[in-house]
């Protein structure tokens, strides 16, 4: 199979690659050359309803396949992500604008993770029954029916997948949104999934902006569930629309999140570490640790460490394999961002490293790139410490105590995840309890398991993902009382 990338991407509606009924493209643009090198649809309530009325007529026989079946469809799709990982990460890459070599190790591989995962999954999803005196009640899981999965720019194939799989694994059909920022690495998985088997209308992806596209998804009655991950402001605009129409929802939303460290930490592990969650993807994941709280005594020992280390990160052309930093994802985003450095200037913040954008020569002059950036003298109250940047930025906040460390951890609108560095078991323990977050790592970043929940609280979401809660989701549950 081949997957070619034309100049002009279409959407994929009942198996069939089709233009917008309106016409209307976008420019895709490289972030990293600042040059548009594609165009994609951007599709409207017509593609919608069309999309719909195709995703209705295939549910019919998808939501009652056998679950060895759906299983032996989404592992050939996991499969075939694999056999294609090479052009999958460059399409991610020359969209995106981060380094070639994260997308090979981390997006690509991560997608066909999921849908393994929850192929998987398909066959194991089980109910519970509960025996009375008199008879037995038992629970019947059954899909949904058409749901819609709305995916961000940051990590486009990885999430993009990581909601779309256990939606087709429990027998939904989906209407699927990528972000228009990036959307190749989708329409390469509707070829992909084509190959695959799955039958034709089970999965469409429609291309297009916010307004246009994806409100039109939210907007229809007979799409009965959204799944959705991106700002907190997108976040609120899509529950004013689904909640009075009674939809689930699934939001996975901002983060601010702290990275809280303590003298008895392993130093170089907590290093290394730090650095990734700092600047990993240009600091592009909602994950990231962009509020680092440091134990007093060890301040000033971690600030020169560390503004060392995020030294050696070469900021260029994302296609170098010694780019360590890429480019920001948009020259929107790359604006933003810049603004908010010149906010925290304002604000009194001392920058200690970065602060600017860095130019680069050659197919890149024209690209967005900032320096990893280190900000310090900043409280928890103000808008840096507040409101979400979404780039290689953070900043250094020194405590005195377990309880300090806590009030600035949770001094924030925000509860996605929080990082905590010590070899106190007890004191981590306790701590985590604290801390206003879905997710808590001690001693590490980023490890995660496919069965666990993950989500946030607060203003980060509502539900959950992952494992047997994302399954949840995309069912309806039914008891059934039978009397002997």
């Amino acid at each position: 199979m081949q997957l070619d990338i034309p100049y002009q991407l279409n959407n994929f509606i009942g198996g069939q690659f089709s233009p917008p009924n309106n016409n209307q493209y976008l420019d895709n643009i490289n972030p990293a050359t600042g040059e548009v090198y594609g165009q994609i649809p951007n599709s409207n309530e017509s593609d919608v309803e069309f999309a719909v009325e195709i995703a209705r007529k295939a549910f019919l026989s998808w939501s009652t396949s056998p679950p060895e079946y759906r299983f032996k469809v989404l592992n050939k799709i996991a499969e075939l992500i694999e056999a294609h990982l090479d052009i999958l990460a460059l399409a991610e890459t020359n969209d995106n604008g981060k380094p070639l070599w994260l997308s090979k190790e981390v997006d690509i591989p991560r997608a066909s993770s999921n849908f393994r995962f929850f192929a998987t999954g398909a066959m194991q999803f089980a109910s519970e029954s509960h025996a009375m005196e008199s008879g037995v009640n038992f629970t019947l899981r059954q899909p949904i029916g058409v749901v819609g999965c709305i995916s961000p720019w940051n990590l486009p194939l990885y999430l993009f997948t990581w909601k779309i799989a256990p939606a087709l694994a429990a027998g939904n059909c989906v209407i699927a949104k990528p972000s228009e920022v990036t959307p190749v690495s989708a329409y390469l998985l509707a070829k992909i999934c084509k190959e695959a088997g799955l039958p034709d209308g089970v999965l469409n992806i429609l291309h297009g902006d916010g307004p246009s596209c994806g409100e039109a998804i939210v907007k229809h009655p007979l799409i009965k569930a959204i799944s959705f991950t991106g700002s907190t402001r997108a976040g609120e605009k899509i529950a004013s629309i689904a909640a009075p129409m009674f939809k689930k929802l699934s939001l996975e939303l901002g983060g601010k999140n702290p990275n809280i460290i303590f003298a008895d930490c392993d130093w170089n592990k907590m290093l290394y570490n730090t650095i990734r969650s700092s600047f990993g993807n240009q600091g592009q994941i909602c994950l990231c640790g962009s509020r680092i709280l440091i134990e007093s005594s060890i301040y000033d020992q971690f600030k020169t460490d560390f503004i060392a280390w995020a030294k050696r990160l070469t900021v260029g052309d994302p296609l170098n394999e010694l780019s360590k930093q890429g480019a920001i994802v948009s020259k929107t985003h790359f604006e933003k961002i810049m603004g908010c450095i010149e906010k925290a200037k304002l604000e009194g913040g001392t920058i200690l490293l970065g602060g600017h954008a860095v130019k680069q020569t050659g197919r890149c002059e024209n690209g967005y790139f900032i320096a990893p950036t280190i900000i310090e003298n900043l409280g928890p109250h103000c808008t840096t410490n507040k409101e979400e940047i979404f780039g290689p930025v953070v900043t250094l906040q020194p405590f005195n105590s377990m309880e300090e460390a806590l009030e600035l951890a949770n001094a924030t609108q925000y509860g996605l995840s929080a990082t905590i560095w010590t070899q106190d078991i007890s004191k981590a323990t306790k701590l985590a309890a604290g801390i206003e977050s879905g997710i808590v790592w001690i001693n590490c970043w980023l490890e995660r398991d496919l069965r666990t929940p993950f989500g946030g609280i607060k203003n980060s979401g509502v539900g959950r993902e992952g494992g047997w809660e994302a399954m949840r989701f995309f069912t309806e549950a039914k008891n059934i009382c039978i009397q002997y």
